[in-house]
């Protein structure tokens, strides 16, 4: 999934907000320094979705008998992959 940077700048303020309004957290830093934190746990985790979204498409159009990308035969199998690879990255 691609987020625009402005995309993920709103996520961190929006996070943070949650955060400080709910009570979740106390501030020990300036909230820049904070939401630039969250900022690199979005992208990381954001790129830890696509590497597993690239490799359970590879897998799906490796097979002999072709499964057509959007069919329901393709999302199964895809979600079913996509849950064994988070797993074994320890997301799922």
């Amino acid at each position: 999934m691609r987020l625009s940077d402005d995309k993920i700048s709103h996520l961190t303020h929006v996070v943070l907000k949650g955060m400080v309004e709910k009570d979740a957290i106390k501030l020990l830093d300036e909230e820049s320094t904070i939401r630039r934190e969250i900022r690199r746990i979005i992208v990381k985790e954001l790129k830890i979705a696509d590497d597993i979204d690239e490799k359970v498409t590879r897998k799906l159009q490796s097979y002999s008998k072709k499964i057509h990308e959007g069919s329901s035969e393709w999302e199964v199998l895809y979600n079913k992959f996509y849950e064994e690879e988070a797993a074994k990255k320890g997301k799922g």
